[in-house]
């Protein structure tokens, strides 16, 4: 049960007993408050501040409802802005590298590209489809309870080659410049780094110089005869509604070379930000 899933029940548990003391529990303290008070001002004059005092104990909710109905509003705010504006996630593993680092906690945006109904994932309202070049946040093909974060290389009705570790979309190889070495302090290793121009969006990738050219552990997924394997590496044709991702760490990726292509559904929206890494402060701003 994943924690979007956990969220709706809290709404639903604690949005029912809000909803019970609103219309039963609170106005039956209230006509009891009355009673009581009219009771007491019979018996003895009171004063403002006694009145208010007595008003706010026979008022005051049962501990066990205050605790099941008190955190509605918090928890369905919460819900709302997970499901529709930015979620939050961490990122695990180093495929990003070095875009994203092990540690990011990066925000996501829900709504980039179109309004889903929460838990189901189903899109309502349409507004954009994701662009060659974005990061993107999405349900694991091969398990949808699992989030992955990759950039899309490729979109519906493309040809992508990565040939020699050399990337090509219908025909156009992308430019790479090449930069200084990246250093990982958490592999104590150092990887080629180059500038690749995708789609006319800059952006870091690595290399890793003793990695094969081909594609290794290539797996059954849907439509694997889109695609054609060879010693120097890949060739595919992206089916229509779907999406071709690659990490930027580009032999240390598990991704659509190896688990096939992502459908639309499965997308969960663009990542923008890296709100905060607790190893590196600097780390915290937008990235591309």
């Amino acid at each position: 049960m994943n924690f979007s899933v956990i969220l709706f029940v809290l709404v639903l548990f604690t949005g029912f007993f809000y909803m019970l003391d609103l219309l039963v529990f609170k106005p039956k303290r209230r006509f009891a408050a009355q009673q009581a008070l009219a009771s007491a001002g019979q018996s003895a004059q009171l004063d403002p501040a006694t009145e208010r005092k007595l008003r706010h104990q026979l008022m005051k909710q049962p501990i066990w409802l205050e605790y099941s109905a008190s955190f509605f509003p918090v928890i369905l705010f919460v819900f709302l802005l997970r499901s529709f504006v930015v979620e939050p996630f961490k990122i695990p593993s180093g495929s990003m590298i070095p875009t994203l680092l092990i540690g990011d906690l990066i925000l996501v945006n829900k709504f980039t590209y179109g309004i889903r109904l929460p838990i189901i994932d189903k899109k309502i309202v349409p507004l954009s489809d994701p662009k060659r070049g974005d990061v993107v946040v999405f349900r694991y093909p091969m398990d949808p309870s699992l989030d992955y974060i990759k950039r899309v290389v490729g979109i519906g009705g493309d040809v992508i080659e990565y040939k020699n570790k050399k990337l090509t979309i219908n025909g156009v190889p992308q430019a790479q410049t090449a930069m200084d070495k990246f250093y990982d302090p958490n592999t104590f290793s150092y990887s080629l780094q180059f500038k690749e121009n995708l789609a006319g969006k800059e952006h870091r990738i690595l290399n890793d110089e003793e990695a094969p050219v081909y594609v290794v552990g290539a797996q059954n997924f849907p439509n694997r005869e889109n695609c054609q394997y060879d010693v120097n590496g890949f060739r595919c044709v992206v089916p229509k509604g779907q999406y071709f991702m690659m990490g930027d760490n580009r032999d240390n990726s598990s991704d659509s070379r190896i688990w096939g292509f992502v459908q639309d559904k499965q997308i969960v929206g663009k990542a923008f930000l890296v709100w905060m890494n607790f190893n590196d402060f600097s780390r915290i701003g937008f990235f591309r």
